[in-house]
């Protein structure tokens, strides 16, 4: 590793309406280096990834330098002419091409107006060559491997000489032999100078390859340090040490009868999930970007499939052939994106507050009349800040869309509540009181299944906690055995501390 700075970000910040997403942030990059970029989801890795690789512009007052030289990535396009390439989790090819027209697309080798298909095909060997790869460069895209996809995006770096790596989570749908593979191609690639910059919540990967570490928190510049200076449990708590203040305080009551079961419940990306819920508890899921939760609350609703296994309701054995079948027993989700599944943006609060329950009722006509009664009616209940449920719902703050998901599944009168990512974009005061709410449902009685990436929202508000990891429940912790530290280490994979 050189000691010559490749890339230096200083002071960077970036806000969107409502959030900081980074706080003067600063950070190098060194030729040759392996830069492992660590944190909790929301901790602000992907956004200064996409600061670096030109998809977003740093609010005024940082600066960004290349090889020394100030420079301004208002584009995408600026970057990799500068020889930034950025390898995201999910892969950027063309799949009905072969490897070779994958590594040229767009960047196509010609002669007096001709293109040299040869020459870039004898490219393209020598360079699967370098990555000890007997990949053959006719090779559809489409018939590869997730692994071997990214040995092309890796290959598509190299020939055109990029100066800088970037990846973003890439070993995220790996095997073991193809995650073993790709960090020793990054080791190798770095032997040429390439400066690589690896994201990754894989903790085990980031101790195999990394020269220096960098961990952010809530947006925030925590510590840089090289790898041998730190262990994973050091690494772990600086990844998630926070102020106590931002956790909810709730009651905690004593929960009732199962009201439903899952057993061995497989499909949608989920493998033999098996778990139950009572009555007056919040049974959380946990897990990182990727780690199956959203896959699996769309299962238990009917949304998706079931391949085996079962789910009982109330002790009896049902089979959600759609959601309105998961309605009828008393079902309801409010999904992790409220504003694309949760809502009819265009219509009026009435509208979505009444559109759930059409599957329990045998109406053919609405009766506008009782549906604004309705509206108004929950709007009161839920104190939504409205005029009336004759407003549009795009018209409303994220908060308040959120109490109109709410609106709708509480007329419903639903026993089994799914919250995928409740709070997931409202401001904190809308958190307080969604929280609330949910604490009314249990005190009626309900049971809550509740899917969040928000650390201290699964700290707070649930009773056990389920950890997932790559589709499948890899512990249980119970409400003594439940902080930041116990979730995160059994999120990578690791044992609780």
């Amino acid at each position: 590793m050189s000691d010559e700075v490749i890339l230096k970000l200083n002071n960077i910040s970036k806000s969107f309406p409502g959030v900081l997403a980074l706080d003067n942030i600063s950070f190098d990059l060194k030729k040759g280096e392996i830069h492992c970029i660590c944190g909790e989801n929301g901790a602000g890795k992907s956004t200064l990834i996409k600061i670096i690789s030109g998809a977003y512009q740093p609010d005024p007052g940082g600066t960004i330098e290349f090889e020394g030289k100030p420079v301004t990535f208002f584009h995408p396009s600026v970057a990799m002419k500068l020889g930034i390439q950025t390898i995201y989790q999910e892969h950027t090819i063309f799949p009905h091409l072969d490897i070779t027209e994958n590594i040229f697309v767009g960047m196509e080798l010609t002669k007096n107006g001709m293109m040299r298909k040869a020459k870039m095909r004898e490219k393209t060997i020598d360079v699967l060559k370098y990555l000890q790869s007997d990949l053959s460069p006719d090779a559809l895209v489409n018939e590869l491997t997730s692994g071997e996809q990214k040995i092309v995006e890796i290959a598509k770096a190299l020939v055109l000489e990029r100066k800088v790596i970037i990846m973003d989570e890439p070993t995220s749908s790996f095997s073991v032999n193809e995650i073993d593979n790709l960090l020793g191609l990054i080791k190798k690639i770095k032997e040429t100078g390439i400066g690589i910059i690896y994201i990754s919540h894989h903790l085990d990967e980031v101790f195999k390859i990394a020269d220096r570490i960098t961990v952010l928190r809530d947006g925030k510049h925590v510590i840089t340090c090289d790898a041998e200076e730190v262990d994973e449990q050091q690494l772990i708590r600086y990844m998630v040490g926070r102020d106590a203040s931002v956790f909810y305080h709730r009651e905690f009551y004593k929960p009732g009868e199962v009201v439903l079961k899952a057993e061995n419940l497989t499909g949608n990306g989920v493998y033999d999930i098996s778990f139950e819920v009572r009555q007056g508890e919040i049974l959380g899921f946990a897990g990182m970007v990727g780690s199956g939760r959203s896959e699996l609350m769309t299962l238990l609703f009917g949304g998706a499939e079931k391949a085996d296994g079962k789910i009982s309701v109330m002790g009896k054995e049902v089979d959600f052939k759609n959601p309105g079948s998961a309605i009828k027993n008393k079902m309801c989700y409010i999904t992790e994106d409220r504003q694309a599944t949760g809502l009819f943006l265009i219509h009026t609060i009435a509208r979505n507050t009444i559109i759930a329950n059409l599957v329990n009722t045998k109406r053919l006509v609405i009766n506008p009349a009782k549906e604004f009664l309705v509206g108004d009616k929950f709007i009161k209940e839920l104190g939504t800040k409205a005029t009336d449920s004759k407003m549009m719902v795009m018209n409303l703050s994220g908060g308040n869309q959120q109490k109109v998901v709410l609106a709708k599944w509480f007329n419903t009168n639903g026993d089994i509540f799914i919250f995928d990512e409740p709070t997931r974009g409202i401001d904190v005061g809308a958190k307080q009181e969604i929280y609330k709410i949910m604490m009314n449902l249990l005190k009626e009685g309900k049971a809550i299944i509740m899917a969040s990436s928000d650390m201290p929202e699964i700290v707070s508000m649930s009773d056990r906690v389920m950890v997932m990891k790559s589709g499948r429940v890899v512990g249980q912790l119970s409400r003594e055995e439940i902080n930041e530290e116990n979730i995160l280490e059994l999120s990578i994979g690791g044992k609780k501390i």
